[in-house]
């Protein structure tokens, strides 16, 4: 069990990225328990501990049965918590053995409810301009009696409250029809559980679960981009669901004309529905968003000169914001130091460094041609001309380097491309930065004009 820890650690490091890994990751233990099919996690406080459940817990299992098969569960609790932990399982049906080791195990699905996060209701959204309609079409989508629209199409950037909504939408529509059947997914998972069932020849109960929905969500939809056998039953599926008059929702990081990659018969389904943008969020709505972030920590005291810098600093991306906060707040409890403006200043550095300038990966690429007169799409074509994948690697350090992106997101971007390339190209551009000034000096300009 020691051994499939730190190797499940490695590949945390690997693909999370060390600063990430660091603050979150390396602080979690291994709680031995005798028992080869329940794994338990221990983190030193509860912020912590919510942190890793909502962003790795499938994560955590997926990792953990590529070296231990026989691993049903994944356990993340708070150190000497009295509370029970929240259990990842693997649903006893799932035929993972059919799957290819490279293939991820598919996720469990619910037959009849989906996995909810308690606090992402509509009571705890915080409204105004920037995301009015979309709240107020998640609310009437969720409305019990005649679906007014379907499907319903959010969009915006990390971060901005889609997935809350979604959240929302099933919690409003479950209150009002217990008895209802409703799935919440993403698209990656859709992609994973189509394969799987391919590949095991069970076509059939997958589409007849996901039909069968009353309500169905499907987050990050520009995850199954370029997917052509996932985008043909998703087609379908998606007909079905608005042929018998269901309710369907789907989240993107952009509207769906914009959504390289994804059939045009798709996107003209998604254009009949309502389709509804979140925009970034003002300051008023930070800072609002923070004060009832604090009214769920009364413990905690933080000035407002703290808050108000965090919401003037950290602009873009509310999953940001409030983490920022859970993170002075974890550290000031850790330490036992009072918060102040040098104390949050000293403990979110790079956070709010970050924030000053959020740099895109179409930008980087767009610059990285620039520099060495190359086509932008020289960089996610599949040439491995020495003159073409040089800037392709300085582009994926780049990406690495400067953007919040994870392996899988940066090599999507890149053609297609494996997250272990991502990782050789980044390992590579790190070695000879130490060796070769050219490509030092590349990579110093190519910083220097992004982030400015």
């Amino acid at each position: 069990m020691a051994r499939a820890w730190a190797r499940v650690r490695n590949n945390l490091r690997e693909s999370a990225g060390a600063r990430l890994f660091e603050q979150w990751l390396k602080p979690m233990d291994l709680v031995e328990t005798g028992d080869a099919e329940a794994i338990r996690l221990a983190l030193p406080s509860a912020f912590m501990t919510n942190w890793v459940r909502n962003h790795y817990a499938d994560r955590l299992l997926h990792e953990f049965r590529a070296v231990l098969p026989a691993v049903r569960t994944v356990a993340i609790e708070t150190a000497r918590a009295t509370a029970a932990p929240e259990v990842i399982a693997l649903a006893p049906a799932v035929a993972v053995e059919q799957a290819p080791a490279a293939t991820p195990a598919p996720l469990p699905v619910a037959a009849d409810r989906p996995t909810l996060d308690p606090r992402l209701t509509f009571d705890r959204f915080v409204v105004d301009s920037s995301n009015k309609v979309a709240f107020n079409a998640a609310r009437a989508l969720a409305a019990p009696g005649p679906v007014r629209f379907s499907p319903l199409f959010l969009h915006a950037g990390t971060g901005q409250g889609k997935t809350h909504l979604m959240h929302a939408i099933a919690h409003e529509f479950l209150a009002a029809e217990p008895g209802a059947r409703v799935m919440f997914m993403s698209a990656e998972r859709f992609m994973f559980e189509f394969v799987s069932a391919l590949r095991a020849r069970d076509t059939f109960a997958f589409k007849a679960r996901l039909r069968g929905c009353d309500l169905l969500l499907i987050d990050d939809l520009q995850f199954i981009a370029g997917k052509d056998s996932t985008q043909e039953e998703f087609f379908h599926t998606v007909n079905e669901i608005m042929a018998a008059g269901k309710r369907l929702v789907i989240s993107a990081d952009r509207c769906p004309q914009a959504l390289d990659g994804i059939e045009s018969r798709i996107v003209g389904r998604m254009a009949i529905g309502l389709v509804a943008d979140i925009k970034a969020p003002s300051l008023e709505l930070r800072r609002a968003i923070l004060d009832r972030k604090l009214a769920d920590l009364p413990d905690a005291r933080v000035p407002r000169e703290v808050l108000d810098m965090l919401a003037g600093r950290i602009r873009s991306n509310i999953r940001e914001l409030e983490g920022a906060l859970n993170r002075v707040v974890a550290y000031a409890q850790l330490t036992g130091d009072a918060i102040d403006l040098d104390f949050a200043i000293g403990v979110l550095g790079e956070v709010l460094r970050g924030g000053q300038r959020r740099v895109t990966i179409d930008e980087i690429q767009k610059a990285v041609s620039t520099h060495f007169e190359l086509k932008p799409i020289d960089l996610v074509s599949a040439r491995r001309a020495r003159a073409v994948a040089r800037p392709r690697q300085i582009a994926m350090y780049l990406a690495k380097r400067l953007t919040t992106r994870s392996l899988p997101e940066i090599g999507r971007k890149f053609g297609g491309r494996d997250h272990s390339t991502v990782i050789h190209a980044v390992r590579r551009i790190e070695e000879l930065r130490d060796s070769d000034h050219d490509i030092d000096g590349a990579v110093r300009v190519l910083m220097h004009q992004l982030e400015s």
